[in-house]
C-alpha cells in the first residue's frame, strides 16, 4: 500500500479508556481531528478487572471526568463497582468519541511527518499520537509461582472476583498495597482464613477529626501539588498507594486489628525451598512504617486545623493494637492447610508497540507533564503523570486538557511551517 493511500488522521488516541475519551473529549472541543483505537471495549479493566464487592477509595466527589462531574447524591460516600460502571457508561455516552474498539495497535513509529500506525486492522498515518493505555499492562507474578505445587490454585489480583471462585482452605495473599489490603479484608468477611504476605505500603485513616482524609488532603492543596514540587520528585511515581477502604461507608484498614481477630500476617514473601515459603524478618517493622505514616498524615492534618483556626472535633494518635510476638520466616503450604495464592504485587508496563525512544531502562516513558521528546508524542493517564490524581478520575481531566491544548498548538505550529516553507518555495522559484 503507498503512503498516498493510507489513511490519516490529526491526532490517533491509543486507548479507550477515561484517559483516552477525557483527551477526545477535549479534541472534539477543539475541532480537531482525531480517532480513538481500543482493543477491547472502552472502560473494560472497569468491568473485567474489579472484584464483585470493589468499590471506590476516594469519596464520590472526586469523581470529575470532563464534562461529567459526579452528581448523584452521595457525593461523600463511595461507588460500588455497578455504580462505577454506570457512571462511566454515561460519560462515554457522552463524549461520543470517534472510537474504534477491537482494533488493536500493533506499531506506532515516527516518520516523515508524524507516525506510522500498525492495527489488527491495518495501518493509517498519524500527525501526532497519544498514548492512553495506561501503565497497568501486565500482571506481576513471581518466577517462583511456576515451583508451587499443582494443588495450589494460583490467581492474580485482576482476576480476582469473589472468595466463592477459590477452594476451601486457607488462602496466602501476597501484598498489601490497595488491592491486596482489600482483597484480604474481602476474604475475612468472607470467613475464610487468610494468610497476608506484608509489603511496604503505607496506610492512612479514612476519617479523621470530623472530615474524610480526603477532603482535609483536598483542602490542603496536596491534590493539585505537581510531581515537580513533591519532595521526591519522579521517584513518587514508584511509591504504593497507601491502603484504606471506602467499602460500607469507608474506614481504616487496619492489619493488626485483623491479626486480632485471625488474620495471620507474615513479613515480605522472599521464596521458596520445597514445599515452605520463606519470608523476610520485617513484618514488625513494616506495621511500625504504615503507622507512621498514618499518624504522620494526622498531624500535618493537625497543622492545617491549627494554622486556619478551624474548629474540628480533637485528633488523636494511633497507638498499635497487635504486634507480632516473633517474626516467623518460613511457613509450610501444606502444614498451614494453603489451597490457593493470590498474587497482589502490581502489573509492570508493555510499551513493546512503541518504536520512540523516549523509555528508561526500566519501561517507563521520559516525559514533562505527559509531553515527550518526540515531537507529537504524548502519555496521558498515567500515574503521578503531573499530580496524584493523574491516573484517577479526579486529575485527568486537567491532564487531558493541557495534552489537547498542546497537540492544537503543535498543529498549529506545524501549518505555519508548511506555509512558510511553500512560501520559500514559491518565491525561489519566482
Amino acid at each position: 500500500m503507498s503512503s498516498s493511500s493510507i489513511p490519516r488522521h490529526s491526532v490517533v488516541i491509543v486507548g479507550g479508556g477515561q484517559a483516552g475519551l477525557s483527551v477526545s473529549h477535549g479534541l472534539k472541543a477543539l475541532d480537531i481531528d482525531h480517532v480513538v483505537l481500543e482493543k477491547h471495549e472502552a472502560l473494560h479493566a472497569w468491568r473485567t478487572q474489579r472484584w464483585d464487592n470493589f468499590c471506590l477509595v476516594t469519596p464520590n466527589w472526586q469523581c470529575a471526568l470532563p464534562g461529567h462531574a459526579y452528581q448523584g447524591d452521595d457525593p461523600h460516600g463511595f461507588m460500588k463497582k455497578d455504580q462505577i460502571n454506570h457512571y462511566l457508561a454515561d460519560f462515554k455516552a457522552a463524549v461520543d468519541a470517534p472510537l474504534r474498539e477491537g482494533v488493536a495497535v500493533e506499531l506506532v513509529q515516527p516518520v516523515a511527518g508524524g507516525f506510522l500506525v500498525r492495527t489488527s486492522e491495518g495501518e493509517c498515518l498519524a500527525e501526532q499520537v497519544v498514548v492512553a493505555s495506561g501503565g497497568y499492562h501486565q500482571p506481576i507474578v513471581p518466577r517462583l509461582a511456576e515451583r508451587l505445587p499443582e494443588r495450589i490454585r494460583q490467581i492474580h489480583s485482576a482476576d480476582y472476583r469473589n472468595a466463592g471462585q477459590l477452594p476451601p482452605g486457607k488462602v496466602l495473599v501476597v501484598g498489601s498495597g490497595q488491592s491486596g489490603a482489600q482483597i484480604a479484608e474481602d476474604l475475612h468477611l468472607a470467613g475464610r482464613q487468610v494468610v497476608l504476605a506484608v509489603g511496604d505500603a503505607p496506610r492512612c485513616a479514612r476519617f479523621y477529626r470530623g472530615r474524610d482524609v480526603v477532603d482535609w488532603l483536598a483542602d490542603m492543596g496536596y491534590y493539585d501539588m505537581p510531581v515537580s514540587q513533591h519532595p521526591l520528585r519522579e521517584g513518587v511515581r514508584d511509591n504504593t498507594n497507601h491502603y484504606v477502604t471506602g467499602r460500607d461507608g469507608g474506614r481504616d484498614i487496619d492489619l493488626r486489628r485483623f491479626a486480632l481477630e485471625g488474620m495471620e500476617l507474615y513479613g515480605l514473601l522472599e521464596g521458596l525451598e520445597g514445599d515452605t515459603l520463606r519470608f523476610s524478618t520485617n513484618l514488625g517493622a513494616a506495621l511500625d512504617q504504615a503507622d507512621r505514616t498514618y499518624n504522620g498524615i494526622n498531624a500535618a492534618i493537625d497543622k492545617h486545623i491549627a494554622e486556619k483556626g478551624f474548629e474540628a472535633p480533637a485528633g488523636e494518635f494511633y497507638e498499635p493494637v497487635w504486634a507480632p510476638a516473633e517474626e516467623r520466616a518460613t511457613l509450610s503450604l501444606a502444614d498451614a492447610g494453603i489451597t490457593s495464592v493470590i498474587w497482589c504485587i502490581g502489573f509492570a508496563p508493555d510499551f513493546r508497540w512503541l518504536n520512540a525512544p523516549v523509555f528508561t531502562g526500566r519501561g517507563h516513558p521520559v516525559h514533562e507533564r505527559g509531553v515527550t521528546s518526540v515531537p507529537g508524542l504524548y502519555f496521558v493517564g498515567l500515574p503521578w503523570l503531573h499530580t496524584w490524581g493523574s491516573g484517577r478520575f479526579s486529575g485527568v481531566a486537567r491532564d487531558a486538557k493541557f495534552i489537547a491544548e498542546r497537540i492544537a498548538h503543535h498543529q498549529a505550529h506545524q501549518a505555519e511551517t508548511r506555509t512558510g516553507a511553500a512560501y520559500r518555495a514559491e518565491t525561489s522559484l519566482a
